[in-house]
């Protein structure tokens, strides 16, 4: 069984964020100290995937490339790969069927950030669950935007309806999902839907009618943004800030993970901050104190 590899979808013009997104993808945002995406790649990163594939517009993809360059100062590989234009979640699977080669894939949206005690368990065990596919969900006072489950008195998944105007629940599905390696042959399969779009909702109807969707429900002690528009911009940055001083640690810092993860060392860690003096660059010298 080849290790499962990971996609962050880091694509969309970012309208409702305009004019902020007039010259730069949202993902490059800062929310609060680091750009957004860092708070994707750092899912992928605590569940333990070292193979990572960033799809993005081709005026943005450089702006990552930049940022990230193969990954090597994280301990991670990483990809990249142009989607000319937004057709849809499920479009990741077709545009990363060459990455996956195969393997089982987790795929995230570059615009969500998770957080909570217990995560990474939570994350390790839906990583390691070979040829199992999990989507994590949570609960929300506005389920008519997003992909919503219904749930049997057993907890078990009934139907996922997406943006339904009548909900069966309040569960909605998050934007970070476990697959086996059957994703991009079933996203061949999808029919667009009246937005044009290859809906992510379609392809976990698939894996619900194969009796292979897990639900992970993320309960009331942790926190989920979906950052794409202002409020939720300043909301998840408000509380990032808030964790952040408080507790004197760093949310999604990637090199704290790969360092945790014994991806990189010490070492690597002083190459990394090379004499830059910064808040930033402080903290991580402090890991290796």
């Amino acid at each position: 069984m080849q290790k499962r590899k990971g996609i962050v979808l880091a694509g969309g013009d970012g309208s409702r964020l305009y004019p902020s997104t007039a010259s730069i993808s949202k993902q490059i945002i800062p929310i609060y100290d680091k750009p957004m995406i860092y708070y994707s790649l750092s899912t992928l990163m605590l569940a333990g995937i070292k193979d990572i594939l960033i799809i993005s517009t081709p005026y943005d993809i450089p702006s990552f490339e930049k940022l990230f360059g193969d990954g090597s100062s994280f301990g991670i590989n990483i990809c990249y790969e142009i989607q000319p234009e937004p057709k849809g979640i499920a479009q990741a699977f077709l545009i990363g069927e060459d990455f996956l080669s195969g393997s089982e894939s987790c795929l995230t949206l570059g615009d969500n950030i998770f957080y909570g005690v217990g995560l990474q368990k939570l994350l390790r065990n839906a990583n390691q669950s070979n040829g199992v596919s999990t989507i994590f969900t949570y609960i929300v006072n506005d389920p008519t935007r997003f992909g919503v489950v219904e749930n049997d008195k057993f907890g078990n998944i009934l139907s996922i309806e997406e943006k339904p105007k009548i909900p069966k629940s309040n569960y909605a599905v998050t934007g970070l999902y476990f697959y086996d390696n059957n994703a991009s042959n079933y996203t061949k399969n999808l029919v667009p839907s009246k937005r044009g779009e290859l809906e992510i909702t379609d392809l976990n109807n698939i894996y619900l009618e194969n009796n292979n969707l897990k639900e992970v429900k993320l309960s009331k002690g942790y926190a989920w943004f979906d950052t794409g528009t202002p409020e939720s911009l300043l909301d998840a940055s408000n509380f990032i800030y808030a964790i952040e001083k408080r507790q004197g640690s760093k949310i999604c810092c990637p090199e704290e993970i790969a360092l945790n993860n014994k991806w990189i060392g010490c070492e690597d860690i002083q190459r990394i901050i090379h004499r830059k003096s910064n808040p930033y660059n402080n903290y991580l010298a402090s890991l290796c104190e």
